[in-house]
């Protein structure tokens, strides 16, 4: 069974002045009945403030929840915050934790939004608001959820304000294969970062995953991954400088989940980042991301010490 959390409120109308899209949420969920797939849908709550105040400043907290967001502040995230996108940005982390606590019990699930990996303490930033990759993590580890997480972010672009927030923490490794000269311009320093030239295409991205992923896995032994799985490496993405094709995309994707497989380590996904003025072929693409993962950890049967009938329970 394939886990899938979505709310409806993941879609939201484009802010005023601003050039980005929500409607690619709600266009997962129809790329997704599109392709046959019959996913258990799991609905979030909104992530509870205290969880969201241990990792960003209280005063930004406050400012997103009563819409008040400094225009400067705004700027950095590139849209204003309105009230759908306040209670986006609360929902977002939630479906995160919850995407993780569905893949404890049955080994993977997917999150069908979140990745805002540049959102820092103090302020939002490149379409993001709350990081909800380290909000997740954190509570996890605080509930006793998880002791080690992994945080693998193959986003284009780096993961810097994940890897500003959980800095330090030896429970919490970050991960990051992006695009060398893409946003964020000034990079920040993940536990293991390799940035990639211009147009690097899916042999040479591959090869390079696969020289340090395992190794990487294995040195830090977690007992839970969340996977940023952003498709804007992809070579037609708006935003992305890498080449990888669809093909490229699955087999990334694919590799991804039978390290964690092998080891016998749940794995959550979130989506990412994706653009393009066809914002239906890039759902298609995250889809097809889900599907890949969702396929590679079907091959070898039920999780390691994760039992059939625990699998076939709802959490």
């Amino acid at each position: 069974m394939l886990h899938v959390v979505h709310h409806p409120h993941y879609v939201s109308p484009a802010s005023p002045g601003s050039s980005f899209s929500f409607d690619k949420y709600g266009l997962v969920m129809h790329a997704l009945t599109e392709s046959g797939a019959a996913p258990h849908l799991h609905q979030p709550e909104a992530m509870p403030r205290d969880w969201i105040e241990a990792v960003h400043d209280p005063d930004y907290v406050a400012e997103v929840a009563a819409c008040r967001v400094p225009p400067d502040k705004a700027r950095r995230i590139g849209f204003p915050v309105t009230e759908r996108v306040a209670r986006r940005a609360f929902l977002a982390p939630g479906g995160t934790w919850l995407a993780a606590k569905l893949a404890l019990r049955h080994g993977y699930a997917a999150n069908g939004a979140g990745g805002s990996h540049h959102a820092m303490a103090d302020s939002g930033a490149g379409y993001c608001v709350f990081n909800d990759l380290a909000i997740a993590a954190n509570r996890l580890i605080a509930e006793r959820d998880a002791a080690r997480i992994m945080i693998v972010d193959l986003d284009v672009h780096q993961g810097d304000g994940t890897a500003v927030l959980t800095a330090g923490r030896p429970d919490i490794f970050t991960f990051s294969i992006h695009s060398e000269r893409n946003f964020p311009a000034r990079k920040a320093r993940s536990s293991f970062d390799l940035g990639l030239p211009d147009a690097t295409g899916d042999a040479d991205y591959l090869a390079a995953l696969a020289a340090h992923l395992p190794a990487a896995i294995d040195i830090f032994a977690p007992d839970l991954i969340l996977y940023q799985a952003g498709v804007d490496p992809h070579r037609d993405d708006r935003l992305g400088r890498l080449a990888l094709s669809d093909e490229g995309l699955g087999d990334r994707d694919r590799f991804v989940m039978r390290q964690a497989r092998r080891r016998g380590i749940p794995l959550a996904s979130v989506l990412g980042g994706g653009y393009g003025d066809d914002r239906l072929a890039v759902a298609r693409r995250h889809v097809r991301s889900i599907l890949a993962l969702h396929e590679a950890f079907d091959e070898a049967g039920p999780l390691a010490g994760v039992g059939t009938a625990t699998l076939l329970d709802s959490l």
